[in-house]
């Protein structure tokens, strides 16, 4: 396990998040697609771990992936994430958790052709806040 700079236990994650953050944030649950928050977001700003306020994504690297959840092609930087293999759910997917709190963020796939990178991080809107610039 990583040592991160926000730890926190279970219990205090509870209190900070309601219901559903928790089970995305910190069991790697996924919201239903098409219902988040920020899916149709279009300003421009900077979008942050819900649980730890880490800066993320910016809104230049977003794009309509019509997944059903808000996609980016590329982290704000290669150390504000942390990619783990994913083998649950019988088959192999790259998770993508906070670097600086092991939130649990969404799936990172190599099938955005139509991206600089070639890269679509599904995030789920509930681990993300949005802050306008």
């Amino acid at each position: 396990m990583t040592d991160y700079e926000v730890t926190k236990t279970d219990d205090q994650w509870q209190a900070e998040l309601d219901p559903q953050e928790f089970a995305v944030l910190r069991q790697a649950a996924t919201e239903r697609p098409w219902t988040g928050e920020l899916l149709d977001e279009q300003r421009v700003g900077v979008y942050r771990c819900r649980a730890c306020g880490n800066e993320l994504f910016r809104s230049e690297t977003k794009f309509d992936s019509h997944c059903g959840w808000p996609s980016f092609y590329s982290p704000l930087a290669g150390d504000r994430v942390e990619l783990l293999e994913d083998r649950s759910l019988g088959m192999a997917r790259t998770e993508v958790r906070c670097a600086r709190c092991g939130s649990h963020l969404g799936h990172v796939f190599d099938d955005a052709p139509q991206t600089p990178t070639g890269d679509r991080f599904c995030m789920n809107s509930v681990s993300l806040t949005f802050e306008q610039a």
